[in-house]
């Protein structure tokens, strides 16, 4: 039976957020994992998670959050080398001394929610990380966020309006919380037909290998149904 028997697109559930270097680096790779894969069709689809659900709404200082999460910002940049010569391994710019504000990432989910009434949320996603890895954009200006919007095709009027109110605010907290319920505390987290979790930024080859189990499973499934 060959795993593309069913014609319902795989299910890849992305549990991943926005200011997260590994996520960074995780979207891309599963991309080109879905590119290895072309036989099986899939529907990604995303998942809001607060990696930092202490920094206040406004944001802070890139300093100053280094210091509370990591000791110092001498610390985390030795940390960072790894992370920073992974993403240059797979495409993303990661350009760690132009981060001067770190966000927290609330709207930013907000915006990924909405997008898909008009679009691809993961191009919101993409744009939003690259904002903010790349050109290190700050992520609580409301301005960066509705020119975020406009870009991936929103209104940026009524985005604006709506960013200042309180739409979608506890749905995307309560599907954040949801994760978190449901065990998954790193991310990037990786979802698979519903059945099978992948964890953290795997290989290429390696998504693309659970990709093809999770599409046999559903096949097999399906045929003993």
């Amino acid at each position: 039976m060959n795993a593309s028997a069913s014609r319902a697109p795989l299910t890849v559930d992305v549990v991943s957020d926005v200011v997260c270097p590994w996520c960074f680096i995780g979207k891309r790779r599963l991309e080109k994992a879905i590119a290895l894969r072309p036989e099986v069709p899939v529907e990604v689809r995303w998942h809001p998670y607060f990696l930092n659900p202490w920094v206040p709404r406004e944001g802070m200082s890139r300093a100053d959050y280094l210091r509370t999460k990591f000791g110092s910002v001498e610390r985390y940049r030795e940390i960072a080398k790894r992370v920073a010569a992974a993403a240059a391994d797979e495409g993303p710019v990661y350009n760690l001394d132009k981060i001067a504000r770190q966000p927290n990432t609330l709207d930013c989910h907000r915006l990924i929610l909405w997008s898909g009434n008009v679009g691809d949320p993961g191009r919101m996603k993409q744009r939003l990380m690259d904002l903010y890895f790349t050109d290190g954009a700050d992520l609580t200006d409301v301005d960066v966020l509705v020119g975020a919007a406009s870009d991936c095709g929103l209104d940026g009027d009524l985005t604006r309006r709506l960013l200042a109110s309180d739409a979608d605010v506890e749905r995307v907290e309560k599907a954040s919380e949801s994760a978190k319920e449901a065990g998954i505390d790193g991310v990037p987290c990786f979802i698979l037909g519903g059945k099978f979790a992948v964890s953290g930024a795997q290989e290429p080859a390696y998504l693309a290998d659970a990709i093809t189990r999770a599409a046999k499973h559903r096949v097999q499934s399906e045929t003993a149904a």
